[in-house]
């Protein structure tokens, strides 16, 4: 299948765990104080981020996701645009705010397509986002390609399309301080 996120081609992950990257916990961790996820919807047995989670098993564009709470989900990079049409519609359908990580790429389709139902688009600023190798269980080596943007599309209200930011050195600090832990 041909990627629609332009960065894809240039990864020199193997393929098994190409679309399996993890979002670093102190990243998820400062999202879940915001947001108080209930579900992961993108993930597997090695990643998951929530004790509710769908597996490609579960094949997460095809059933609903059901959750008692917001909805996390970092989708593959090879065909972003599915996820962001599922998360539009999951969103109305679960009543629960639905929160995406992707790469920072106003370039694409699937951007232009989000623009359409997102409530808020988030930029991540000061660095990018270190993502866990699914293969070691470690940071990539080379860092991300690319910036990270948060769509986040809240249930009962018209969607307003706002355009904030946020530190990722904030998100690693408040994350940490969730664990308990002191930022590296």
């Amino acid at each position: 299948m041909k990627s629609d996120y332009i960065g894809a081609g240039q990864s020199q992950t193997p393929a098994e765990h190409k679309d399996r990257w993890q979002t670093p916990v102190e990243i998820f961790d400062a999202l879940d104080l915001e947001f108080g996820f209930y579900l992961d919807a993108a993930a597997d047995l090695s990643n998951a981020l929530c004790s509710h989670y769908l597996t490609e098993y579960d094949d997460s564009l095809s059933c609903d996701w059901e959750s008692y709470g917001a909805i996390w989900c970092n989708p593959p990079y090879s065909a972003v645009t599915p996820w962001v049409s599922k998360a539009a519609e999951q969103c109305k359908a679960q009543n629960q705010p639905v929160v995406m990580l992707l790469p920072a790429d106003t370039s694409t389709g699937w951007f232009s397509e989000a623009l359409k139902t997102v409530d808020e688009v988030r930029f991540v600023t000061d660095g990018r986002i270190g993502f866990i190798n699914a293969g070691t269980g470690k940071p990539g080596k080379n860092g991300n390609s690319k910036g990270s943007l948060l769509f986040i599309w809240r249930p009962f209200i018209k969607p307003r399309c706002m355009f904030t930011t946020i530190s990722r050195d904030d998100l690693i600090v408040i994350g940490s301080e969730v664990r308990g832990e002191k930022a590296a």
